[in-house]
């Protein structure tokens, strides 16, 4: 709707995890060393949490995107599914006919898989997104996986990603074992005062924009702030809303009533919490 007024060839605040449009945040430079960490040092498992809409999904995929001529990944994204279900899941998603879906079959038809690659050079990953919503008997049966090696490195690399409570779950005493073949479950971090301003801007010009295009105000910005706490998906959904009310306006400068007004749009009302604590007086 407005991008043809701000001249974008693209709206700069989708939802979809494009790795183009991947912010490289503190938080995410640490996700993505970690991730290169693990998998290229084959340690088998790797653990990755953060709150919601921090932008998990995006680090793997543009990790992917950046390494994928030497990577064949599997994506889970279904996770309330038992073991079996799980790899006839992962199986399917290499790309594989499964005829026989007893765990057995599966099991040896993965593990021919996984040596072909290694034959080839390839860093096979199994990503599983959503990973605190698994049952503990299912990942508890994927550190098994692990146990999928040669004499000198895992056959196959196993990403969990998820939200906090994934780390607790992780702490179970019935977990220990898997919990100790994790290299320390990273925890991204939200992005500072400062990374919103640059993430508003990066996303802008990724989109297209010239500069002097548009800009924001810094009580604009500092409203986008208290409103998102730094998480790129409510960042996103303000900014877009924000857009569309500066378009019906002809506004190219983005001021503190503007966003004020787009957050009681999309909150149906002032934030209880900016109630208690004056953000929004």
């Amino acid at each position: 709707m407005y991008e043809a007024f701000y001249n974008l060839k693209e709206p700069p605040f989708g939802s979809t995890p494009d790795p183009r449009f991947l912010y490289k945040s503190q938080g995410h430079r640490e996700a993505l060393a970690y991730v290169a960490y693990g998998l290229f040092g084959k340690k088998g498992f790797l653990a990755l949490t953060g709150e919601v809409g921090i932008g998990k999904t995006t680090v793997i995929r543009a990790f992917v995107h950046t390494f994928h001529p030497c990577l064949e990944v599997a994506f889970v994204l279904n996770t309330n599914v038992n073991f079996e279900e799980m790899l006839y899941l992962i199986l399917q998603d290499f790309g594989m006919d499964v005829q026989d879906t007893s765990k057995v079959r599966m099991l040896s038809q993965l593990n021919s898989f996984l040596i072909d690659r290694f034959a080839l050079h390839q860093n096979p990953v199994i990503v599983i997104d959503e990973a605190q919503n698994l049952a503990a008997e299912v990942l508890e049966e994927l550190r098994l996986l692990s146990n999928l090696e040669t004499d000198r490195q895992k056959l196959v690399q196993i990403v969990l990603v998820g939200q906090p409570e994934l780390a607790e779950m992780l702490k179970r005493q019935s977990l220990r074992q898997l919990r100790q073949r994790i290299p320390g479950v990273l925890h991204m971090k939200n992005l500072q005062p400062r990374e919103v301003d640059e993430y508003i801007r990066f996303r802008l010009r990724t989109a297209g924009m010239t500069n002097g295009a548009l800009a924001f105000t810094p009580e604009a910005q500092g409203v986008i702030y208290a409103y998102s706490d730094g998480i790129p998906r409510l960042i996103n959904t303000l900014c877009d809303r924000v857009l569309i009310r500066g378009c019906l306006r002809h506004e190219t400068t983005i001021g503190r009533d503007m966003v004020e007004a787009s957050v009681v749009e999309l909150e149906g009302g002032m934030p209880e919490r900016w109630n208690e604590a004056g953000g929004m007086g």
